[in-house]
């Protein structure tokens, strides 16, 4: 009795193209930017939306990260 070995065949890779990222990677990275903006910023010097509301909003995520708010 002889063992016959069958090869799998292994799935290509996908290639994206870097002009289909590109413009995501931008927009997540400008998204980033304005939710760390809000959570770690606003309510203070550079506020953008007077009263507390915001502040509130994001209180409990603030001291998660350790960013000071009193």
């Amino acid at each position: 009795m002889s063992i016959v070995s069958v090869g799998v065949p292994t799935p290509a890779p996908i290639r994206i193209p870097l002009r289909e990222i590109l413009p995501w990677a931008i927009f997540m990275g400008i998204l980033g930017l304005l939710l760390l903006y809000f959570v770690g910023a606003e309510q203070g010097a550079t506020a953008i939306i007077s009263g507390q509301y915001v502040h509130e909003f994001v209180h409990d995520g603030r001291h998660l990260l350790g960013v000071p708010c009193h």
